[in-house]
């Protein structure tokens, strides 16, 4: 399987997304601070990461600058219920940029797009 580290502030978005990303067939780890991510990937080196923006501690932006600084290598997907951060010029650091929506299936579906050459998972989830 391979591993997603998620870092959401808000408990219930991050119980509803692992279990969501664990159903569709990844392990998941899931912090709920920028700081908490960061030491997380020093010692861990997930295959991919699911970000917020809006944390407690730190910007997401920050936790974005800071994890390219330690490897450049992990695909990064923003996942925010602000869009107005598209444009800003950090977030163009990330892979991709998902804005939060009732449906998880566009999450699901960068995930498993970012993960295929990992997986072998198929693109496309509907629900």
């Amino acid at each position: 399987m391979n591993s997603i580290l998620l870092v959401e502030d808000e408990g219930h978005l991050r119980d509803l997304y692992r279990d969501e990303i664990e159903e569709a067939g990844f392990t998941v780890r899931s912090v709920s601070s920028g700081r908490e991510a960061i030491d997380w990937i020093k010692k861990e080196r997930p295959q991919l990461i699911v970000l917020d923006i809006m944390l407690p501690d730190i910007s997401g932006l920050q936790v974005l600058q800071e994890i390219k600084t330690i490897d450049k290598t992990i695909p990064i997907i923003i996942n925010s219920a602000f869009s107005v951060y598209k444009t800003d010029f950090l977030s163009w650091m990330a892979d991709d940029y998902v804005v939060k929506s009732s449906s998880i299936s566009e999450l699901i579906n960068t995930i498993k797009h970012h993960a295929q050459p990992l997986t072998g998972l198929p693109d496309l989830v509907t629900t």
